[in-house]
């Protein structure tokens, strides 16, 4: 990772250093801890359109085989975790992902699933709540 890269701000907005949050999962391989830090690093790698980390951090039963990036020209905005909600080796978190596409602003309202095993947490599924 270049310097420039350790010293700039997460993507996913946790006020951190690249290199301090997300970097070290994707970039130095370590595990996060929590779904939180697994869902704000997949945040980041689609911000980075980093396919192999994404796809490392898919559970195997729900894990697509199409690829996942898009190539749209889409750009990610912003990230809000609304809530984590710990389970033992379940989780959920609900967030908005702002991106924007062909000038257009979209709005990513998802309540993820994640599970944890053999001391891993992986992405699972998710739904996306009916806003007014």
């Amino acid at each position: 990772m270049t310097a420039k890269a350790q010293a700039m701000p997460c993507p996913c907005g946790s006020g951190r250093s690249y290199a301090a949050c997300c970097g070290r999962f994707i970039e130095e391989g370590i595990a996060p801890q929590t779904a939180d830090e697994l869902m704000r690093s997949r945040y980041s790698a689609y911000v980075a359109r980093n396919e192999a980390y994404l796809k490392s951090t898919w559970h195997p039963s729900t894990r697509p085989v199409e690829p996942v990036v898009e190539n749209d020209g889409g750009k990610w905005l912003g990230l809000e975790v609304r809530r984590h909600v710990p389970a033992g080796d379940k989780a959920t978190v609900e967030f908005v992902a702002r991106y924007k596409v062909g000038g257009r602003a979209h709005r990513l309202h998802e309540i993820s699933n994640f599970v944890r095993e053999d001391g891993r947490w992986f992405y699972v599924d998710g739904s996306f709540p009916i806003t007014k």
